[in-house]
C-alpha cells in the first residue's frame, strides 16, 4: 500500500484547509484510516481517525469540532478538512492505514507528510 498526502500550504490563522490521501496498491478500503501531526522538535501526535466504512469517528480534543475526517472508498481516498486553523496546527500531517487508535505504533502503512503551516 502506498498513501500520497497531498494539499498542505500556507494559510492564515482562522483560514481552512483539505488535506487528501490517496492510496495506490493493495486497496484501504477495508482498512481504517488516521491522520497524524508532527511539529518541529516535537512527537507524532494522533489527529483524526475513521473506520473502514466511515461509521465512526475520533478525534483529538485539540481539534474536536474544527476539523473532519472522511473517506471515499471508491477512490481509496481519505480527506481532512480544517476549518479555524490556528497557529498551533503548524505541523506535518501524515495519514496512516491500518488501525482505528490514537498510537501511531498500531499503523503499518504512511504517507510521506505534507506541511501545513499557519500564519498569525
Amino acid at each position: 500500500v502506498q498513501l500520497q498526502a497531498s494539499g498542505g500550504g500556507l494559510v492564515q490563522a482562522g483560514g481552512s484547509l483539505r488535506l487528501s490521501c490517496a492510496a495506490s496498491g493493495r486497496t484501504v478500503s477495508r482498512f481504517p484510516m488516521a491522520w497524524f501531526r508532527q511539529a518541529p522538535g516535537k512527537e507524532r501526535d494522533f489527529v483524526a481517525a475513521i473506520t473502514w466504512s466511515g461509521g465512526s469517528t475520533d478525534y483529538a480534543n485539540s481539534v474536536k469540532g474544527r476539523f473532519t475526517i472522511s473517506r471515499d472508498n471508491a477512490k481509496n481516498t481519505v480527506y481532512l478538512q480544517m476549518n479555524s486553523l490556528k497557529p498551533e496546527d503548524t505541523a506535518v500531517y501524515y495519514c496512516a492505514a491500518g488501525a482505528y487508535d490514537s498510537s501511531p505504533s498500531l499503523y503499518g502503512y504512511w504517507g510521506q507528510g505534507t506541511l501545513v503551516t499557519v500564519s498569525s
